[in-house]
Order: C-alpha cells, then structure tokens, then sequence
C-alpha cells in the first residue's frame, strides 16, 4: 500500500482555505516530500519520531510558496534528509537556509544532502524517478515515481507541456496544480485551469487526479475549490479537490 497525505494545497500564500503546498508519499520502505511549502510545519504529525524509513524531499522549484517552510524541517526525526530539485537548488537553499534568517543545515540533529537532478531517469535513487522540465516563469521540475508497484506523478506550476504529458502518461495517480479558474490563461505565467487538468488526466489514461496548488487569491473560499472540482469532473470522471489532510491510499 502506498499513501498520500496532503499538508498544504494552496499556492501563493496560507489562509483559511489551507497552508502553501506540501504533501508527502509513504511506502513500504520511503518517505517522499513534495515541496515544503508551510504544510510542511504540519508533517511531525505524521511521521513517525525517528522512523527508519528513506526520508526524501523533490523540490519542483524555488518560488517562496514552495520552499518558505523548510525553515521547520528541525520537527523531522530522521536518520538523513535528501533533498532533489532542478539545476541552481545548492545556491537558492544556501541563500536562504542561514543566519540570521533560519538555521545553517549543518545545525540539524541529521545530515542533509542536496542532489540536483537532471531531465531523465534516476536510477541511483533508492526507488525509481523519471523527471521532467515543466512549462512555467522560471526553471520548474516534475516528478514521476514508482513505489510497491505504483505510479505517482507530481506536477505543480505548470502551463500544458510535453514534459507533464510525459510524466502524467498511463499513472495510477496524477497530483497537479490548479492555480486558475475555469477558462483563465496568462501564457506568460503558465499555470492550470480546470479545464486542463481534466483533459491532461483523460488523453493520459491516468487512474485517478488530484487536484492541488490553488491560487489563494482566486480560491478564497472552499466552494470555488468543488467548484473546479466539478468542472474537471466533466471531463475527467475520477477527480478528487486537494485540501489539507486528505490522504488516500493506492
């Protein structure tokens, strides 16, 4: 059994609709956190204190909404933290992650490394990830991985592009951003409608899509989120709205 618990599933900044995007996957054997926005602050809740397993973080990029709470990862009782992310993540973290703003990472009770990943397969991962770049106003990665003999694939800030077909094509559970409302597009600030996220999940044949990272300025209300929900749903039947502390199970 795999399962996913989502933390934070708003996109700019916390209200009372949730906390800025973070979820985490656990299997058998790993832990992998998506982003760290400050749902992230939330996660001590649910891993366990000095658990054993693989602990992981994927980064899909380095706008504040995403990294802002990796400031709290002091709550994470882990042996080692490994935190992947695409090209220039060493000198965004360490711009960051030091007086007198936060912590040094060699602070922490456990070490940290920090890989940055290429637009390919990994396979000296412990489990198996295929990354791709996304469309979006600056340099974003998505994720696909294979945990117990599932597919997940992990895609936020992003316009309709080949890499999140890619990623997206034939998985068992698609988690992707929804940051505008029914029928908006600003190209030269890709995000998802959706509208798009339904057909990206139908013409993939994914199993089931989760929709995540609502702008916290157009969904100020959980209505508006079931609302994009149900329009989704007209084209993709097996849509599920992300909010903070859903889990499911695949």
């Amino acid at each position: 059994m795999v399962q996913l618990t989502f933390l934070g599933t708003n996109g700019w900044y916390d209200s009372s609709t949730g906390n800025t995007i973070c979820a985490f996957i656990e299997s058998k054997e790993h832990i992998i956190i998506l982003d760290a926005g400050f749902g992230i602050q939330k996660i001590y809740r649910y891993i366990p204190s000095k658990t054993k397993k693989s602990v992981s973080m994927f980064l899909s990029h380095f706008h504040i909404d995403h990294i802002v709470g990796i400031h709290t990862i002091n709550k994470i009782e882990c042996k080692q933290l490994k935190i992947f992310g695409p090209k220039g993540m060493k000198k965004a973290l360490n711009n960051i992650i030091r007086p007198p703003y936060t912590f040094n990472f060699k602070d922490l009770s456990y070490p940290i490394e920090i890989i940055e990943l290429k637009d390919e397969r990994w396979y000296n991962i412990p489990f198996d990830v295929n990354t791709r770049y996304l469309r979006h106003s600056t340099t974003c990665m998505g994720y696909r991985f294979e945990l117990d003999g599932k597919t997940i694939a992990y895609c936020t800030d992003t316009g309709v592009c080949p890499g999140l077909k890619t990623l997206a094509k034939g998985v068992d559970l698609l988690i992707l951003e929804c940051s505008y409302l029914s029928g908006e597009r600003h190209p030269q600030w890709p995000h998802m409608n959706p509208e798009e996220c339904g057909r990206v999940a139908k013409e993939g044949g994914v199993g089931k899509l989760v929709l995540t990272h609502f702008d916290a300025g157009r969904y100020d209300t959980m209505a508006k989120r079931e609302e994009a929900g149900r329009i989704a749903k007209r084209i993709f039947r097996n849509t599920t709205v992300g909010k903070d502390g859903l889990k499911i199970e695949i």
